[in-house]
């Protein structure tokens, strides 16, 4: 399980990439900014789940929802 132990290098870059992109003035770079998001939600939660750090589990399902929320409001303009 020592891959799994790794997986928390690429959760930290695709999250501060997907924090960049967020912060984007287009519409596009944005969208991308949340579903990096997701992809690093999903990845902190097997990470956290290869450690049993379940309230780090629970903030990334609820951040997963908020990511989803975000990317559906950028993609209809709101």
């Amino acid at each position: 399980m020592d891959w799994v132990n790794l997986l928390q290098w690429p959760a930290m870059l695709v999250t501060l990439v997907a924090a960049w992109a967020v912060g984007s003035t287009r519409s596009g770079r944005r969208q991308w900014g949340f579903w990096l998001f997701i992809a690093s939600n999903l990845l902190w939660i097997v990470w956290g789940y290869s450690e049993g750090a379940w309230a780090l589990i629970v903030l990334q399902v609820g951040l997963f929802a908020l990511n989803l929320r975000g990317a559906k409001k950028n993609a209809e303009g709101s």
